[in-house]
C-alpha cells in the first residue's frame, strides 16, 4: 500500500479502507489526510510481519502413535487387568488366629442348612490354579470360575449318575457360597473354570448330601458363629452320622471351626490312653418314647375333633395336635363339621409303633 496507488482511489474507497484498518477519526479526514493515515498504518504493520516470519514455532503436541501409549491409558489398562486377575484367582489364603499352623489344601465341603439352603465351603491351593491354567492353555484367558450344583440320580443299574442342574459364576477372594434349593434333592457341588467353548476344568468336589423336605425342619442361620447352637443338627443333615453320606472332610471342617469333636464316640480319634484306662463297665441304659404331630387345615369356622376331643383351630383354619404314640397299633379318627352342620368329613389315620430294645453292647477299655 503506497501513496501513489492510493491517490488514484476516490475518497469513498479511501474512507472504507481506513475504517477496515482501524484508522481513528477517518470520517472527518480529507483525501490527502486519509492517504497519509493509511500509509502510516501500513508501515506500522510491517515489523509485525517481519517478526512473524522469525517467530518461534509452536510447541509440538504429543500425538500417540502405534508404538507409543499414553501413560494414563496404560495405568487404567493395568488396573483393569489386575482386577480381572483377582476375580479369577480362586486360591485360598491361610487364615490367621484360629489355627495359624494349618495349611491350605484342596477340599470342598457341602453342608445342609435347611430344606431350602445348602452351604458350600472350599479351599484351593495356588498350585491347583497353576495346573488349571496349564490345562486350559489358550482357553484360560476367557475361562470363568464357576460353582456347579450336581444332581445325583440313581440309575437302573444301581450306580448313581450326576447331572449339572445349575452353574453359578463366582469370584476370587471368597470361599463360602449359599445355594437355594427349591425341591428335595440329593446333590454335591464342584468348583472349577468354565471356558468359552464349554470345557470345564474341575478344581475340587464336595461330599454328597440330601436335603430334607420342608416339613421336617426350618431353615437355619447362615453364619459359622450361629452354627454352634445347631451344630449337631446341621452335621446330621449334612450326612455326618450316615455311613453312606459321611465324609472325613465334613468331620474335619466342623472340628476345626468349632474346636470340638464331632460324631459318635467310636468315630472320634482324640481319645487318649489315659481316658481309656478310666473306662469302667456301667449299667448303661436308654429309654425311648415317641409322640406324633397331626396337622391339617379346614374352613376357619369348622368344628374339628380328634379321637373325640375338640381341636382348636387357628384363624386361617389350620390346626396342629401332638398325639401320644404307645407301643401298639391305633386308629385315629379326625372329624370336621361345618359351622351350620350342613356337611361333615372324617379322615382315619392308622399308625403302628413297634419298639424293640436290642441287647446292650459293651467293650473293654483296651478296645478303645
Amino acid at each position: 500500500m503506497t501513496s501513489s496507488s492510493l491517490k488514484e482511489k476516490p475518497v469513498r474507497d479511501l474512507a472504507r479502507l481506513a475504517k477496515q484498518h482501524g484508522v481513528q477519526g477517518w470520517h472527518s479526514m480529507r483525501k490527502d489526510q486519509l492517504i497519509r493515515a493509511l500509509v502510516r498504518k501500513a508501515k506500522s504493520r510491517l515489523p509485525e510481519k517481519q517478526g512473524g516470519s522469525q517467530s518461534r514455532p509452536e510447541p509440538a503436541r504429543h500425538v500417540p502413535t502405534g508404538g507409543q501409549r499414553d501413560p494414563e491409558v496404560a495405568r487404567r489398562i493395568a488396573e483393569v487387568r489386575e482386577r480381572l486377575a483377582k476375580a479369577k484367582d480362586m486360591a485360598s489364603r491361610p487364615e490367621g488366629g484360629r489355627n495359624s499352623r494349618s495349611t491350605v489344601r484342596d477340599r470342598m465341603v457341602l453342608m445342609v442348612r435347611g430344606p431350602h439352603w445348602v452351604h458350600a465351603f472350599w479351599e484351593i491351593t495356588p498350585r491347583s490354579i497353576t495346573r488349571a491354567q496349564a490345562a486350559l492353555g489358550q482357553e484360560w484367558h476367557g475361562a470363568r470360575p464357576v460353582l456347579r450344583l450336581l444332581d445325583i440320580e440313581s440309575s437302573q443299574q444301581g450306580s448313581p449318575s450326576e447331572r449339572v442342574v445349575r452353574e453359578i459364576e463366582v469370584h476370587g477372594g471368597v470361599k463360602n457360597w449359599y445355594l437355594d434349593i427349591r425341591e428335595p434333592i440329593r446333590c454335591r457341588v464342584e468348583i472349577g473354570y468354565l471356558a468359552a467353548s464349554g470345557r470345564f476344568h474341575s478344581l475340587t468336589r464336595s461330599n454328597a448330601v440330601s436335603t430334607p423336605i420342608a416339613s421336617q425342619c426350618d431353615t437355619l442361620d447362615a453364619h459359622w458363629g450361629e452354627i454352634v447352637d445347631d451344630c449337631e443338627r446341621i452335621y446330621a443333615m449334612s450326612g455326618g452320622y450316615s455311613p453312606e453320606n459321611n465324609s472325613t472332610e465334613l468331620q474335619e471342617l466342623f472340628e476345626e471351626r468349632l474346636q470340638r469333636p464331632m460324631g459318635p464316640p467310636s468315630a472320634r480319634s482324640n481319645t487318649s490312653e489315659s481316658d481309656a484306662e478310666d473306662v469302667r463297665p456301667v449299667d448303661f441304659q436308654i429309654e425311648v418314647d415317641a409322640e406324633m404331630i397331626v396337622y391339617g387345615v379346614t374352613q376357619p369356622n369348622s368344628f374339628v375333633t380328634l379321637q373325640g376331643e375338640p381341636v382348636k383351630l387357628q384363624s386361617d383354619g389350620t390346626f396342629r395336635v401332638r398325639v401320644e404314640m404307645p407301643n401298639k397299633r391305633q386308629v385315629i379318627p379326625i372329624v370336621a363339621s361345618a359351622a351350620n352342620g350342613s356337611a361333615r368329613q372324617t379322615v382315619v389315620m392308622a399308625v403302628e409303633r413297634n419298639t424293640k430294645a436290642m441287647e446292650p453292647y459293651t467293650r473293654d477299655a483296651g478296645e478303645y
